[in-house]
């Protein structure tokens, strides 16, 4: 992550004809806010002098408590090339939320996931290392500019053209992104029709997920202005696979060893990662509200689509939730599958770090969770039950039954964005519930 001081920032601006400034952060819910400036007012953003009105934000405060101080993480400083530049180029600013008061907001997502990096900090952990595989559908507009269901393509797993038509724009976000600094590992068709995948470097937790959403950012940028739609829903289509973030994670000591790491162990795996491993599994049904969080999260945690079900792990079993890559050593890693694009990811992150902390601090190599290595999609309810494997939760309103009666979620969110989050999310199944749908009208009409 670069570092810059103020004095960086005002010359950069000035020399590369900025003109906009765009001061970002993220709600609850994961949609990216912003408060667009001019580049005359860059200065004041860079001494914390920049109000805005947090009432109108999902999840943030009441009118009588609606001024919101934004603090700039000049670390995060980027000049959109992507962006129309007609009138000079538009730059972004990554923001902390503060109080009129002075104080970090308890409801910013951004602090949340920054209060668990101290917490593994004070383990003395140096780091958690994050690599995000998002995957994402394009579909075409309609007349009118509408997002529809046709894909861009029919493609498949790796197809090129001309059965994969979408492979001209996947390769245009991957270049705009290089020019933005990302460093690009694997870009390709997914499994789904109009379905794609690309992939990035990892990074340091925080700087991770900074990245993701700007990348999301990107992608919908970029599709856009190539007259196409980009999504990252769960399941926009039924009968075909759904898209997945997959979320890669390990630890690092002060000199950038990988604590997951153990040479000596026949799996290749410290008992530290295991511990970590454990501990995700335990809480899992009590995070899938933040990982999982739409109604249409658990379309696609269903069998059949390769999508993790099951509450389980293995270095060999892609049917598992947390899989161990074959790469070792530096790349050592626990990869859960579960999360999805629409998730929060500070939040997730939040949650996961406090769930694997929690293993690694309370949970006995006595009870340690086992590797699972049988095809759990063949096997019944019974078998799995009686192998101690437990289904992800089947839709939102039981995640959001498990998310109030964990503990560790409560203390990790904090009472203001637990409680926030909860009534909104409890909204939303109210909503659906109360919809009828187009399958009921065919099937009892």
């Amino acid at each position: 992550m670069p570092k810059y001081t103020k004095a960086d920032i005002l010359r950069k601006a000035k020399e590369e004809n900025v003109a906009y400034v765009r001061l970002q952060f993220t709600d609850i819910l994961g949609t990216i806010k912003a408060v667009e400036i001019s580049v005359v007012q860059l200065e004041d953003a860079l001494d914390n002098k920049i109000i805005f009105d947090g009432s109108s934000v999902e999840g943030f405060v009441r009118i009588k408590e609606a001024d919101m101080v934004l603090h700039p993480d000049l670390s995060t400083w980027l000049i959109l090339d992507f962006e129309d530049s007609t009138y000079g180029k538009v730059a972004r600013l990554i923001c902390d939320i503060y109080t009129s008061y002075g104080k970090p907001f308890q409801g910013d997502p951004r602090y949340i996931l920054k209060k668990q990096i101290k917490a593994m900090k004070d383990l003395g952990f140096a780091s958690l290392d994050v690599g995000f595989e998002p995957e994402f559908f394009l579909f075409k507009l309609d007349e009118d500019g509408k997002p529809t269901l046709n894909a861009v393509d029919e493609g498949s797993y790796f197809d090129l053209s001309p059965l994969d038509g979408g492979e001209n724009i996947r390769r245009e976000i991957a270049l705009e992104l290089e020019k933005i600094g990302f460093e690009i590992q694997t870009v390709h068709h997914e499994v789904a029709r109009g379905q794609e995948e690309i992939n990035f470097r990892f990074a340091h937790v925080l700087e991770a997920c900074d990245n993701v959403q700007t990348f999301k950012q990107v992608v919908k940028v970029i599709a856009r202005k190539r007259g196409y739609y980009a999504t990252f829903m769960p399941k926009p289509i039924a009968g075909i696979n759904g898209s997945g973030m997959h979320t890669n994670c390990s630890i690092a000591d002060k000199d950038g060893n990988n604590l997951f790491y153990d040479p000596e162990d026949p799996m290749k795996l410290s008992l530290l990662c295991r511990k970590w491993i454990s501990g995700i599994i335990k809480h899992s049904r009590g995070f899938a509200a933040i990982t999982n969080p739409t109604i249409n999260s658990y379309k696609r945690l269903i069998p059949g689509y390769e999508a993790p079900c099951y509450i389980c792990w293995s270095d060999a079993n892609r049917s598992s939730m947390i899989r161990i890559p074959a790469s070792r050593g530096r790349g050592t890693r626990t990869e859960l599958r579960n999360v999805d694009g629409t998730a929060n990811p500070y939040l997730a992150l939040a949650v996961i770090l406090a769930s694997g902390l929690d293993g690694i601090a309370h949970i006995k190599e006595k009870d340690l969770v086992p590797p699972v290595y049988d095809n759990i999609f063949t096997l019944t309810r019974e078998q799995r039950e009686s192998m101690g494997i437990l289904n992800m939760p089947e839709n939102l309103k039981d995640a959001m039954k498990e998310l109030k009666s964990d503990k560790l979620m409560y203390q990790t969110l904090g009472d203001h964005c637990f409680t926030k989050y909860c009534e909104a999310k409890d909204i939303e199944w109210e909503q659906y519930r109360s919809i009828v749908t187009e399958y009921e009208i065919k099937k009892y009409l």
